[in-house]
């Protein structure tokens, strides 16, 4: 009798995690089609002004190098876009459970990522410091919320982890989500100064991307994944 419950409670507990496993796979690749759709729209801003006459390879040309600030806005929104899902797709790796405060984070995340088109198109059409500041804040506000999701995630008292980090790597992770909005952050200041340089203030998240830490971090999130 006894052996006969304790079957009964490891199917339970085996149907249990599997559940657990489809409900997460589900959220993953919801969350990666509305990044996959939010990055492809970006390519429809780039078009040329409407009603503008080419007749000349010459005027084609022109036409084609005048409208630089959109080429401009698509790279930059293409990263922002594209570092974003690699810090959703590392985080994920190292998420075994679900629960429903995790699953609005991560729908308030997709909400932001899908809006990202929209201020790329107001970049890329308008110059002034206005474009440059209302592009920054939605970044900014994107990021925070992606650190939320982590911070949430990574809290050692809900145990949705595989395994929890050790408390040296944990900080330094928390903190590397801090540094994106912390940098569009520091350009809607400059831009009330100088809106060019604001965005070159941009190509401070570079090195965030590249940087070795990362790296290291990287390669222990995968490790405890497979755990």
């Amino acid at each position: 009798m006894e052996n006969t419950i304790k079957r009964g409670d490891l199917l339970v507990n085996a149907v249990k995690d599997e559940q657990e496993h489809l409900g997460l796979e589900r959220l993953i690749f919801f969350s990666d089609a509305v990044f996959a759709i939010a990055i492809t729209l970006l390519a429809l801003e780039i078009r040329l002004p409407v009603g503008q006459e080419i007749r000349t390879d010459g005027e084609l040309l022109a036409a084609l190098t005048g409208i630089w600030p959109r080429y401009l806005s698509y790279g930059v929104s293409f990263l922002v876009i594209g570092m974003y899902w690699m810090a959703h797709h590392r985080m994920f790796r190292t998420v075994a459970r679900y629960d429903r405060h995790l699953l609005f984070l991560n729908l308030l995340l997709l909400l932001c990522i899908a809006f990202v088109p929209f201020p790329t198109a107001i970049l890329g059409e308008y110059t002034g410091s206005a474009a440059t500041i209302f592009y920054a804040l939605t970044i900014v506000v994107t990021g925070l919320i992606s650190a939320l999701l982590w911070w949430y995630a990574s809290g050692s008292d809900r145990h949705l982890l595989v395994a929890p980090l050790v408390a040296a790597e944990l900080r330094t992770s928390r903190l590397r989500t801090l540094a994106p909005p912390a940098v569009f952050l520091l350009s809607v200041g400059i831009a009330f100064w100088n809106d060019d340089a604001a965005k070159l203030s941009w190509i401070a998240l570079a090195p965030l991307l590249l940087t070795r830490s990362a790296q290291k971090e990287s390669d222990a999130r995968e490790r405890n994944a497979v755990i």
